[in-house]
Formats: C-alpha cells, sequence, structure tokens
C-alpha cells in the first residue's frame, strides 16, 4: 500500500507540474491513423469523440452515449445509456455539480436536487426554487423516483450507482459522478471538462480551468519558500473519525501550497475513517485544523468542538497556540468559485502571503463561544482580524 501511494504521489505531482506549466488539450489516443477519435481523461472519468456520437466513461465504469437531439443511437448501447445532447433538464445529487453548471453557464437546466430550499445559499437555486423550476427530489440515501420523474429530466447527476436500476426503468439516464477514491486536485480542477460536453459548453469548460490552473500557479509563486505550517483535516464524531486523506485536492493543495499535511500517507475515498490514536497523534503536532463542522452545526468555538468530544480537546490547534478553521454554509456550494476557494486555503495557511485577502468560505474558530448577540457579520470580522494578526507576526 505505502509503495503504491508513494507512487500515486509520484505520479499526482507531475500531473500537477503539467497544470502549472500550461494547459493541455485533449490527447489523440489514436494518433494520425484515427484522428476523430480524440480522448481526454480526467481521473478514472473519460470523454471520446467518436463517429456521430461522443463515448464518455463515468465514475462507476459505466459507457454513456452523448447523441445530438434527434440523433441515431449507436450500437451497443441501452436506451437509458444515451444521452441527447445538450441536456436541457438535469437533476443533481451533489452541490459540487450545481456549481459546474453555473460555471458552464447552464444553471437554468437543473431542475431536480437533494437539500431542500432552507439549505441552499445559492441565489440562483434559491430563485428556481421560487419559481417552481427546481424540485426536492429526497435526500441523496433516499430519493423519491416519482419526484424525478414528474421533473422530466434528460440526465440525473448522482454518487449513488444503487439507483441506476430503477432510473433504467423510468427510461431516464444518469452520469455516476464520484468514484471509490477522493478526486486529486487535477481531477477536481478538470471534472468541468468531463461534465461539459454533456452540455455542448466544452469552450465554456476550458475558460473555467484555465482559471482555476491561474489561481494555483499564483499561489504557488506566493508560498514560494514559505514556512511550512503542519495541518490536519477532518473530525471525530461520537462514533467515528473522518478525514481528507493524502489523495484528497484540499491534501494535495496544501503541499503545493508549502505546508505540511499530517495525513499525507492515507488513501482512499473522501472523508475516510481512521483510529482515533492515529487523528490525536498527529493533532498533537498540528498548528492548523481544518474542521468539516459548519458554524451552523456546531463548529462556533473550539470549546464547543471539545464539548461534542471532549477527545479532540487534545490537539494543538484547540490549545492557545493553535488555529482552527470551519467552513462556512456557502463553502460545499461553490465550485463555480473553485480559483477563491483555493486562495481562501491558501491564505489561510500562509496569511503573510495574501495580505490584503479577505476570506469568504471559511472563518476561524475563537476559544471559547462568542456571545449571544454577535452577529455572523461580526464573528466574521474578529476571525479576519485574528488572521492579520497572525500573518504579521509569521
Amino acid at each position: 500500500m505505502m509503495e503504491r501511494f508513494g507512487f500515486y504521489k509520484w505520479f499526482t505531482g507531475l500531473v500537477i507540474a503539467a497544470v502549472l506549466v500550461g494547459l493541455g488539450g485533449c490527447q489523440d489516443e489514436a494518433g494520425d491513423a484515427a484522428p476523430k477519435q480524440s480522448f481526454m481523461n480526467v481521473g478514472q472519468f473519460s470523454v471520446t469523440k467518436k463517429e456521430g456520437y461522443t463515448e464518455v466513461l463515468d465514475g462507476a465504469g459505466r459507457k454513456l452515449a452523448l447523441i445530438p437531439r434527434g440523433g441515431k443511437a449507436p450500437e451497443g448501447f441501452s436506451p437509458s445509456s444515451v444521452v441527447e445532447v445538450p441536456v436541457q433538464r438535469v437533476v443533481a445529487y451533489r452541490a459540487f455539480e450545481v456549481g459546474i453548471l453555473a460555471a458552464l453557464g447552464v444553471a437554468d437546466t437543473l431542475v431536480g436536487v437533494t437539500d431542500p430550499l432552507e439549505k441552499w445559499q445559492r441565489d440562483d437555486v434559491r430563485q428556481g426554487f421560487k419559481a417552481g423550476r427546481i424540485a426536492y427530489v429526497g435526500q441523496s440515501t433516499n430519493v423519491d423516483f416519482e419526484r424525478i420523474k414528474a421533473q422530466r429530466p434528460d440526465l440525473v447527476m448522482t454518487w449513488d450507482p444503487s439507483i441506476i436500476p430503477m432510473l433504467d426503468s423510468l427510461g431516464i439516464p444518469a452520469v455516476v459522478t464520484t468514484t471509490p477514491v477522493a478526486s486529486c486536485l487535477n481531477t477536481h480542477m478538470r471534472f468541468v471538462e468531463f461534465i461539459a460536453p454533456f452540455f455542448g459548453r466544452e469552450a465554456e469548460g476550458q475558460a473555467y480551468y484555465a482559471k482555476v490552473a491561474a489561481a494555483l500557479q499564483d499561489i504557488r509563486e506566493r508560498t514560494k519558500g514559505m514556512p511550512q505550517p503542519k495541518v490536519m483535516w477532518g473530525d471525530i464524531y461520537e462514533k467515528r473519525v473522518l478525514v481528507e486523506p493524502g489523495n484528497a485536492w484540499v491534501a494535495e493543495l496544501i503541499g503545493l501550497a508549502q505546508s505540511d499535511y499530517l495525513f499525507n500517507d492515507i488513501y482512499g475515498t473522501s472523508c475516510i475513517e481512521i483510529s482515533t490514536e492515529r487523528f490525536i497523534h498527529s493533532g498533537k503536532d498540528a498548528d492548523l485544523y481544518f474542521t468539516y463542522r459548519t458554524p451552523d452545526r456546531g463548529a462556533t468555538s473550539k470549546a464547543a468542538l471539545a464539548r461534542y468530544n471532549p477527545l479532540i480537546a487534545q490537539i494543538r490547534p484547540l490549545g492557545p497556540e493553535g488555529h482552527v478553521y470551519a467552513p462556512l454554509p456557502l463553502y460545499i456550494q461553490s465550485s463555480d468559485r473553485l480559483d477563491q476557494i483555493l486562495v481562501d486555503i491558501s491564505a489561510i495557511l500562509h496569511p503573510q502571503a495574501f495580505p490584503q485577502h479577505k476570506m469568504q468560505f471559511f472563518v476561524e474558530l475563537p476559544d471559547t463561544d462568542p456571545k449571544n448577540d454577535a452577529s455572523p457579520g461580526e464573528t466574521q470580522r474578529t476571525s479576519e482580524k485574528a488572521r492579520q494578526v497572525r500573518g504579521a507576526e509569521s
């Protein structure tokens, strides 16, 4: 396992280096003999241009055929594996895909989501609910297929392969948008290029990727030679301890931004389970800690986290010299602003490299709970002042 992970990190390093040097287009797998079969790989996803259609491989290893509207379906594909493009009506399981739709300029195709209106921070989604275009189709772990059917989607984007047989019976195509392992930084950035062909927005996908790659290049230049804080990302829950593995995009960003990620030796899916002992052991050396919990789910202070599970109080970031950051609710819904998210995280790691930056997606937790009459804006301003002080002291 360690040898495999070592190779993976080496290979991923080469990929990221290629990202920073320049933007690569689709590679021609077949060469001169078959110039019309261009191939693009995005992590475990792929897009292959063929005669009359585009073949995509999704996160579950399923082949789908994207055909022009009204076109003839190619042989070898079941009806539910054929998607007419550009897609005009889509149900999305994850907020990440919703942000990607916005990045491609096709947010108006969204007709169904697995979070109710009150959980959405995005104005475009809230407006879609109020206009009656977007519907809540049930929790992602237990969707209501009748609600999905009522929205007449051309496509369902899901993380759950188990729903495919039911959607097949309803004649609704689906694409699995996650894989058994966490997305590396390059895949996270380029996922937009996998989704773009479904909507005929390849140019917009390339422009989005170029914008994020430029932000990453700037981060690398700003943080070069900076001291390396020790960082951890995860949480202790009542019965489980979950962290971001070293192959996850946030872990790779931390490393690229001249910081030491303390779970770099762990490989697997996002939010992977580890032992409490390992979490505490690494936490004793950490300078910075990113919790999964948002302020509305209890991450209001270091003391509040310790009340949820006293064991977490043993890690250094919860002490007076450490720093703890919680994601704001908009963080998970803003994949169309990935360049800004990358800068936010990097500015937390190295405030001295981003002296004018104001955080948009994270908040630094105070030692104790804020006063009951403190507004969210006051809490955010207090966090920002603390970050600036830390940058001045570095």
